[in-house]
């Protein structure tokens, strides 16, 4: 048996991983990526640096504890860099990175398709509410 490279393992284990096996990393990294405040940070950062309380106005109801949070995870997955300006009082900026910006795209799609057609899906629950109600 030959000995693989650092790389051509990283290789072996690209092309071997399956987002629909649970202990995958793609797995956990959608698991990540689908969660709500990701999405609307990811979306609202889309638009250009923004400032913490920028951030905290745009995206009503979030808690600061999990838009600390949010941004701590993506900071850390490489999807925004944080940048502190020594000022009174310091200056905190959020900005995309360019593996940010490219699921901004994708994510930004999506939330648009959500503005787009949520009275379709209201619909579709009442339609489904009344059948089932009358079903019973």
């Amino acid at each position: 048996m030959a000995t693989m490279t650092a790389a051509q393992r990283r290789e072996q284990a690209r092309i071997e991983y399956d987002a629909f096996i649970k202990g995958c990393p793609t797995n956990q990294l959608l698991d990540r990526l689908s969660d709500k405040w990701v999405s609307l940070v990811v979306s609202a950062l889309a638009g250009g640096t923004m400032r913490y309380s920028d951030l905290g106005r745009k995206l009503a109801g979030v808690s600061p504890k999990m838009l600390t949070q949010t941004l701590r995870s993506l900071e850390r997955d490489g999807i925004l860099v944080r940048t502190v300006t020594p000022s009174v009082p310091v200056r905190v900026d959020y900005e995309l990175t360019p593996l940010g910006h490219s699921l901004a795209l994708l994510l930004t799609a999506v939330k648009n398709w959500a503005e787009t057609h949520i009275e379709e899906v209201h619909e579709a629950r009442e339609r489904y509410d009344t059948e089932l109600a009358e079903a019973s």
